[in-house]
Formats: C-alpha cells, sequence, structure tokens
C-alpha cells in the first residue's frame, strides 16, 4: 500500500462517521458525490480557460483580419495609383497579383506561429 493509504489509515473516525460508512447505501451515495465533484472539479475549470483563450484568441483574429484586408487593400490602390502609366492593359492584373503575394506571405507567417502546445501549458498554468 502507498502513502496515501497510511495516510488514510493514521486518520481518525468519529463515531458517527463510522456508523454512516457502515451502511453500503452511504457508502455509495458518497462515492457518486465525490466523483460528480472531482468530475467538475477537474473539467469545469479547464473548460472555463479554454473558452476564455479561444474567446480573446477570436476577438484577435477578427481584429487582425480586418487590419490585413485594409493594408492589403491601401497597398492595392497604391500600386494601381503610382504605376498607372506602367500597369495598364494586360498588365492591370500586376497589382492584383502583388497583394494576392503578400496575402499568402501574411498566411504563412501566421501558419508558422501556431502552435498546438499553448494551450496545453496554459491548460497546465490553470
Amino acid at each position: 500500500m502507498g502513502p496515501r493509504s497510511d495516510l488514510l489509515r493514521t486518520l481518525p473516525v468519529l463515531p458517527e462517521e463510522r456508523q454512516a460508512s457502515s451502511n453500503p447505501a452511504t457508502q455509495i451515495s458518497t462515492t457518486v458525490e465525490l466523483v460528480k465533484t472531482y468530475a467538475r472539479q477537474e473539467t469545469v475549470g479547464h473548460l472555463k480557460g479554454i473558452g476564455r483563450w479561444v474567446g480573446f484568441g477570436l476577438a484577435g483574429a477578427v481584429c487582425m483580419s480586418i487590419g490585413i484586408v485594409l493594408l492589403v487593400v491601401g497597398l492595392l490602390r497604391l500600386l494601381q495609383h503610382v504605376g498607372d502609366d506602367v500597369f495598364y492593359g494586360f498588365w492591370s492584373i500586376v497589382p492584383y497579383l502583388i497583394a494576392l503575394v503578400v496575402c499568402g506571405l501574411v498566411v504563412a507567417l501566421a501558419l508558422s506561429r501556431v502552435q498546438a502546445t499553448d494551450v496545453h501549458r496554459q491548460a497546465k498554468k490553470q
């Protein structure tokens, strides 16, 4: 037996606890309550932490998306305005391609920074 069982043997048992623990129905209901309490303790707290993590992540993603879209549209308009005399006819698609490449680079950068271990590390801290 481990150290935990030694600890349980050394704890004093009150007479009313001894009588209550001898009843199998009481033991079962106590065990069920302990399991429910333990399950709530181990899941609800972590789910709240993950919910907060997801909430801040979504808020940040929306703000970053709006900012990136505005920057890319600004870049596109700049390229169209500055290259007005260069990008005409067939070449008028070049500013759109440059903006598309910039979007692809931003997506690649964002995906390279995503780490699944951050969620696990945050859950362990709480």
